[in-house]
């Protein structure tokens, strides 16, 4: 049963482990009235400090953020790590970059060839990479560097972990809505030579679908024509990652529970809307 939007601000976040001006975190502000969601501004936030001060904003908002909140249960018993939440990310945090390759290749290696990795409950309904994965994309350093941070923002994770209610965070996944709209086309690249014009067309395919509405998440994006340019001309594609995200919010917003199911697992969490 869906209730009545709130009236707090809606927050995308496309997210990077290692955020540097030529790669910044990119975040995606808007407001919801009714089916209609509006693109307020985007941010870009070149280093971790910024990424602190996003989430320290004042409330009320919600924010849909692209980087795992969890890892799987499977791999958690069988290193014999905490099985509550919070202990699990406190001893996750101590841990090196060196030591969570090295613990999950040790772990992957041991498993049979088409079972290497262990994956969440909401890894294979939102098609999301699983959250033990240390290369293309680093989701395990995602997790390292941004659940840490949101834990010492004092945001609150539902689910997962208590917080200011005025300032929620949900993990989301931007490559969930866009499989949506535009199958398996690839949209975005960081290496220049791969920023085609098929992935331009892809972009404005996607943007086009989302100004309609033409998603199951029943929302119509209003978009400035400076808003629009951006989102298409951006090859790298994190801004309108960062609009997808927003997406996800916007929908989570309007449901019961944020849309989280009842029955999600408080070890591993869920990706909004899979």
């Amino acid at each position: 049963m869906s209730e009545p939007a709130p009236p707090w601000r809606l927050l995308g976040v496309d997210f990077s482990s290692a955020p540097r001006p030529a790669k910044p975190i990119v975040a995606a502000w808007g407001r919801r009235a009714g089916a209609v969601l509006r693109l307020e501004a985007i941010e870009t936030l070149p280093d971790a400090a910024g990424f602190a001060r996003l989430l320290a904003t004042p409330g009320p908002w919600l924010g849909a953020f692209d980087l795992p909140f969890g890892l799987p249960r499977e791999l958690v018993e069988q290193l014999g790590w905490p099985t509550a939440w919070l202990p699990l990310m406190r001893h996750y945090a101590a841990l090196s970059r060196d030591e969570i390759r090295s613990t999950f290749a040790a772990f992957c290696n041991a498993r049979p060839v088409g079972g290497k990795f262990a994956h969440r409950a909401c890894d294979r309904p939102a098609g999301s990479s699983p959250s033990m994965k240390w290369v293309n994309p680093p989701v395990a350093f995602m997790l390292h560097a941004g659940v840490p941070a949101l834990i010492d923002a004092g945001v609150h994770l539902p689910g997962l972990h208590p917080g200011d209610p005025q300032r929620v965070a949900l993990e989301a996944y931007p490559g969930l809505l866009a499989r949506e709209l535009v199958g398996t086309r690839s949209y975005k690249s960081d290496d220049k030579a791969r920023q085609t014009p098929e992935r331009l067309i892809a972009r404005k395919d996607i943007v086009d679908a989302l100004e309609q509405g033409r998603t199951r998440l029943g929302l119509r994006l209003k978009l400035t024509h400076a808003q629009r340019d951006a989102l298409v001309d951006d090859a790298s594609g994190d801004k309108l990652d960062a609009v997808l995200c927003l997406l996800q919010a916007g929908w989570a917003s309007g449901q019961a529970g944020h849309g989280l199911p009842a029955a999600m697992d408080p070890l591993e969490g869920w990706i909004v809307s899979a």
